[in-house]
């Protein structure tokens, strides 16, 4: 697939420290630089495109332009979240009644799954706005990234699960008891203290109200989580696999790419970064001691382990898949002169694999 042809969501993907962030940027400028408003954007949370592309925390929740076609965005899961109560409150009050909850501010950010699903919410909002023509995400290593695909079919299951129904139940009195204890009399009353004891009752009631707080805003959730579901395997989104060098690498990489096909992702380039150059072999001076390795040699054997991986990957995923392979830079693009480099560098290696 040229690079002209490619859809207006491009979503990097992959296992951890194989340069995902910084192809992910470089593939934005290359965008950017055919006069195409592009966003490159991460939820990362070691937020390393900050640094790729030199923008500051005011990149975070909001887009910072990098060039005259390429803008930046990290993501702020609090802020999106904030966001996402405001728009789907029913009123003031009730945003407020959210916003306020101590639960909400101090655990609801941490909670497993609510960075995926941010990251899903913020990637929908930026893709409805229409103000890009083009969008690149980068996102966190292989277990992290499938837990993002993911999130918006979690969120409805939550929403539709029986635990959310208890937990909506009126549990506190208006003078903040438990109603089932009260009907015990001393016995609920020692239960209850013995509750307050393990658990926390405050905890207990804030946990309640948020999530009666949240009642209001829950087919609006659902909704949303249904139609970023549409929007992750629709045709106008590409998955491009980015590997690490060597055949011990093709496991990983091969796993990615079935989750992905068998749950109806467009999968698009398979690219192997940072490839050793392949070198001839060369002759010692002398004998040297036993067990000795020459550096030439190293590079020579590493060269060798990633040309076989590479050309074992590509048998492997046959023709449904352009395998691209990228050399091992001196040193990391860290400008957008060196990121511009690099994606000249993809650009050419993407036409000679198709």
């Amino acid at each position: 697939m040229s690079e002209q042809a490619w859809p207006p969501l491009v979503i990097v993907v992959g296992a951890g420290g194989v340069g995902k962030t910084t192809l992910a940027a470089s593939m934005g400028l290359l965008s950017a630089e055919k006069a195409e408003d592009t966003l490159v954007m991460t939820f990362d949370p070691s937020l390393r495109l900050k640094d790729a592309l030199g923008v500051g925390e005011e990149a975070k929740g909001d887009e910072v332009q990098v060039t005259d076609h390429l803008w930046a965005s990290l993501l702020d899961a609090k802020q999106t979240f904030d966001r996402l109560v405001a728009r789907y409150s029913p009123d003031d009050q009730a945003r407020d009644r959210i916003l306020h909850n101590r639960y909400y501010n101090h655990l609801a950010g941490g909670l497993a799954g609510i960075l995926e699903y941010m990251a899903v919410e913020r990637l929908f909002e930026v893709s409805e706005s229409g103000r890009f023509e083009r969008i690149v995400l980068d996102t966190p290593p292989t277990r992290q990234a499938l837990d993002f695909l993911e999130a918006p079919t979690r969120i409805v299951g939550f929403l539709d699960s029986g635990a959310l129904r208890i937990a909506l139940r009126p549990w506190f009195d208006g003078q903040g008891n438990l109603r089932p204890t009260a009907r015990l009399g001393r016995l609920g009353r020692r239960f209850e203290s013995y509750l307050d004891e393990v658990v926390g009752l405050d905890l207990l009631r804030e946990m309640v109200e948020f999530f009666q707080a949240f009642a209001p805003l829950f087919d609006g959730f659902r909704e949303r989580a249904e139609q970023v579901e549409k929007l992750l395997r629709s045709p106008s989104t590409l998955f491009v696999l980015v590997a690490g060098p060597g055949e011990e690498k093709i496991p990983d990489a091969l796993f990615f790419a079935r989750r992905l096909r068998d749950a109806g992702y467009t999968l698009g380039p398979i690219v192997v970064n940072r490839m050793h150059p392949r070198i001839e072999a060369h002759e010692r001076e002398g004998e040297g001691e036993v067990g000795q390795v020459d550096g030439m040699d190293l590079f020579h054997w590493l060269g060798d382990r990633d040309a076989r991986g590479f050309e074992e990957l590509g048998q492997l995923v046959g023709q449904d898949h352009p395998v691209v392979g990228l050399p091992l830079l001196e040193s990391e693009p860290s400008d957008v002169e060196t990121l511009r480099q690099l994606a000249s560098e993809f650009e050419d290696r993407l036409q000679e694999a198709e």
